[in-house]
């Protein structure tokens, strides 16, 4: 993980530097750079960067197959930055060869991650030529020919993260396949919808040609498939993509019929299907051969949800970055805040995976779709779920629902974060799966106990998101992955994650198996995700609450006594050998009584 800018008193560095002459203080200053396995040092160079909060600091340098690594020449201030090449948007040449004025000239860094770099070098000799060439060539390989960081690691774990997600697995622990619901192959070679994974769920009743003419009715082939069915009152999520209904207003019978199997399966008087568009982007996708369903489906009724598309929100998390980087604008913030509109569409989203899971809680089924069904179908579908099913909230069963939800059902991870792809202007580049993942914080915030993960979880899916490092994001779909062999040739997200567990667990989580979560998607219960969205700004420190700092307190204090009570063993069991040794007779039953009872001493925090 990319860590913050950290600044601070420097005097432990002037002790280490005090009798360190200048130019081998340049050479020492990266050498002690921890490189991932497979990372290899590109090229280092004395550099000026311009720090926003600390103004002009000199340093090195180092550009590796990986990341962007600055540290501080300066005894005064230390600064190091920690940038995965992946999370780099766009790289700029700032100013010319006759640019006057003093770090006018250099290169100007945009980031994915709500911060830029501006680093300024000597006006000399094409001073910045090698390094921007090499800068632009490894944090774009995709445009060059090169490959993802992923393909080239050789990192090693534990576990297998490609293992935590098995389709088959998800079904039968959600009661499938059933009387009314059953598991099917047909899209095992991709070839019904290329975007969809190879395992799907479907009404027990439908056959196999039906599926591929309700496929020839709905955009890119999505069909409508099972997500998740309640237990005890058989109400279901499922998912698809728009009907391809035109300006003509055409009919499928197919694709109605197939719609009132879904509501048949568990006999829901209607059918509510959900379109998360807003009314008149549904009406303007007819004139595209898109659409919505009308009067001639049968025993169902059709809600808006009103959640702007990919476009929106872009441009909206663009306005909240303007606000808060490089500095937070004290004076008008609440005004200021809400002219992104960015929490206004956090709501929307929650609000309607509310509705969502109201429906399905009280026993009704429903569909949800959008335009293609991979960005705000996914949010809501993957949200309810969270609502409806304590497994989500797990540790590995969020992973599940990631794997699931987002990545096998196709959301389009590749063209919205654009890995290793140079078109920073790209018009599909859109922060849909982070706006998800901030919906997800909104409720672990209301509701402190009921989730086994923490925060630094989320941080650490986000900041992956965009490294390149680990092979779960990358492509738009499962197809795309096999094909690439995603699966063989990189690491998954998931095995750094589940060997150590420990620092992503919530001390707080109290499992609560048949609880469903209504959050409060009300502008009042809202906040913004400041250790987020302004972690790099070293002037905001988000606080701790008291008790957990007491919580993470104790929890040292007991690691503290772990520690003595292991040298306390080790300092009686030594006598013990020497008098044993002496004894070889004597019985290895009593030989320790003492350390037996600090085997079973345990310290209840």
């Amino acid at each position: 993980m990319a860590s913050p800018i950290s600044v601070y008193n420097s005097n432990a560095l002037d002790t280490h530097i005090s009798s360190t002459s200048r130019e081998s203080l340049k050479m020492e200053l990266l050498a002690d750079v921890t490189l991932l396995p497979g990372e290899e040092r590109i090229t280092d160079k004395d550099i000026i960067y311009i720090c926003p909060f600390s103004g002009a600091i000199k340093g090195k340098v180092l550009i590796t197959n990986y990341r962007l690594y600055f540290r501080s020449s300066d005894s005064d201030v230390a600064v190091t930055l920690d940038v995965p090449l992946g999370t780099i948007s766009r790289v700029e040449k700032m100013g010319g060869a006759s640019s006057r004025g003093e770090n006018s000239y250099g290169l100007d860094i945009t980031c994915k991650d709500m911060r830029n770099l501006r680093f300024a070098l000597k006006q000399e000799g094409h001073s910045r030529r090698d390094i921007f060439e090499l800068l632009f060539k490894h944090a774009f390989p995709v445009s060059h020919g090169l490959p993802l960081f992923a393909y080239v690691t050789q990192e090693k774990y534990e576990e297998n993260g490609w293992n935590i997600y098995k389709p088959v697995e998800e079904f039968r622990r959600q009661g499938l396949p059933n009387n009314k619901w059953r598991i099917t192959f047909i899209n095992k070679s991709y070839e019904v919808c290329d975007t969809y994974p190879t395992v799907l769920a479907v009404p027990f009743k439908c056959k196999e040609e039906d599926l591929r003419r309700v496929a020839s009715f709905r955009s890119k082939a999505r069909i409508p498939v099972l997500s998740w069915i309640h237990r005890e009152n058989q109400a279901v999520i499922a998912r698809c993509s728009q009907p391809l209904v035109g300006m003509s207003g055409k009919r499928n019978k197919d694709d109605e019929r197939y719609l009132d199997l879904i509501r048949e399966a568990n006999d829901t008087t209607k059918l509510t299907i959900y379109d998360a568009r807003p009314n008149v982007n549904a009406v303007a996708n007819k004139a595209t051969g898109g659409g919505y369903e009308g009067d001639e489906y049968q025993n169902a009724e059709l809600i808006f949800l009103d959640i702007q598309n990919i476009h929106v929100m872009r441009e909206s998390l663009k306005k909240l970055k303007d606000i808060v980087y490089p500095n937070v604008e004290e004076s008008h913030w609440l005004s200021s805040l809400e002219s992104t509109h960015w929490l206004e569409h956090v709501k929307l989203v929650l609000s309607g995976a509310i509705q969502v899971a109201d429906k399905v809680s009280s026993g009704n089924s429903v569909v949800v779709h959008c335009s293609d069904g991979w960005d705000r179908t996914a949010q809501l579908t993957s949200l309810a779920m969270l609502m409806l099913d304590s497994h989500y909230r797990t540790l590995k069963g969020l992973q599940v629902l990631i794997e699931k939800e987002w990545i096998s059902f196709g959301h389009k991870f590749a063209s919205r974060i654009g890995h290793g792809d140079k078109n920073h202007a790209d018009q599909d580049r859109s922060p849909i799966f982070v706006q998800f993942i901030d919906c997800v914080w909104q409720m672990t915030k209301q509701f402190p106990t009921a989730f086994e993960f923490n925060e630094r979880l989320l941080l650490t899916i986000l900041d992956h998101l965009y490294s390149c490092r680990f092979g779960t994001f990358l492509y738009n779909c499962e197809s795309a992955r096999d094909q690439n062999g995603v699966r063989l040739k990189s690491v998954s997200l998931w095995s750094l994650i589940n060997s150590k567990t420990d620092i992503y667990l919530n001390p707080f989580y109290t499992p609560e198996s048949g609880r469903v979560l209504y959050p409060v998607a009300s502008m009042r219960h809202l906040e913004l995700w400041v250790t987020y969205y302004i972690r790099w700004n070293p002037r905001i420190r988000q606080q701790q609450s008291p008790v957990e700092q007491r919580y993470l307190e104790l929890l040292a204090l007991r690691d503290e006594y772990i520690k003595k009570l292991e040298e306390l063993q080790l300092s009686d069991s030594a006598p013990t050998r020497l008098a044993n040794s002496s004894t070889p007779n004597t019985s290895s039953s009593s030989s320790s009584p003492t350390s037996q009872q600090y085997t079973h001493l345990h310290t209840p925090f």
